[in-house]
């Protein structure tokens, strides 16, 4: 299969585990807050790919010169990111995302412009899956920085270190790649692995809701303010989980603060630790994942 050709393919993906380590065999690299993306670059074309295979051109058009930095048909993996204060901003992007107007595109461009963080490179007038990592790495350095390509930064051995600095910095995570892996296209392998920066905090519970032909369930979640209790967001629990079948003997609140449609209300005497991203600007989790019982 011609990678440059047939462009609908998902690039590699990741494992994960929740732990920093240290190991000569690997690299580690920042775990950007973006939108994975192909470029499919060439003189005067290129093509944007997320990896759901949505065409990007209209949506990012300051990517649109790193045309003039290639001189063959070359593929890179890497992510979208939008840098608000130094640090990679998720709700920003999101806005970008969701434009469709041109003008504001235009405009977004110029203010808030995005950013593609390169990774790896798959292509350079021939396939390069098939190479190590570290090779194709050194190829990738060929090509220099400008104002809306970079190149990740990679470090040897000391996954721990790196993780210091994120967890101190307040970034996403880290990323580790072993150096003499090969690229597998459509694929989630345990060479690259991420490793990311979590919170945690305590909710109430406030509710659930339970489909009999899924495995998930769905708690609905609530946080003191001064002394009301608001809505907080919801995050998925296994309903075989001991603690979910707790949950469900909770009592019924008849009288709740707050309700979301489909969901039991229960009263909110017992808590939950959640962890997440981040917050987003209106105070709700981003990737929510249900830990523990916290009381």
């Amino acid at each position: 299969m011609n990678l440059f050709t047939n462009q609908d393919f998902v690039p590699m993906l990741l494992n994960e585990i929740k732990k920093p380590f240290n190991d000569p065999d690997y690299i580690f690299e920042l775990k950007f807050d973006g939108i994975r993306t192909l470029l499919f670059a060439e003189p005067k074309k290129i093509t944007i790919r997320n990896k759901r295979g949505n065409i990007l051109n209209n949506r990012y058009p300051e990517l649109l010169n790193i045309t003039k930095m290639v001189t063959k048909k070359v593929i890179f993996d890497g992510e979208i990111i939008i840098m608000i204060n130094g640090k990679p901003s998720f709700d920003k992007l999101q806005e970008r995302a969701l434009l469709k107007n041109k003008l504001k595109i235009k405009y977004f461009a110029k203010t808030f412009p995005v950013i593609f963080i390169a990774y790896d490179i798959l292509y350079e007038d021939k396939d390069l899956t098939h190479l190590p990592l570290i090779k194709r790495k050194k190829i990738l350095n060929k090509y220099h920085n400008t104002e809306n390509f970079i190149k990740s930064e990679c470090f040897d051995e000391k996954g721990k270190d790196l993780y210091k600095l994120v967890v101190k910095e307040n970034l996403e995570g880290i990323v580790a790649k072993k150096k003499d892996s090969k690229y597998y296209i459509n694929k989630r392998t345990k060479n690259w692995i991420k490793i990311k920066n979590l919170k945690d905090e305590d909710f109430y519970i406030c509710g659930y809701k339970e489909e009999n032909d899924k495995a998930m369930a769905s708690l609905l979640l609530g946080k003191k303010k001064k002394k009301n209790l608001i809505y907080a967001g919801t995050v998925n629990i296994g309903r075989k989980n001991s603690e979910f079948q707790f949950i469900k003997k909770i009592p019924i609140n008849k009288n709740p603060s707050f309700t979301k449609e489909g969901y039991i209300n229960l009263i909110p005497n017992v808590k939950c630790t959640i962890l997440f991203m981040e917050k987003t600007k209106k105070g709700f989790m981003r990737q929510p994942i249900y830990k523990k019982l916290s009381n």
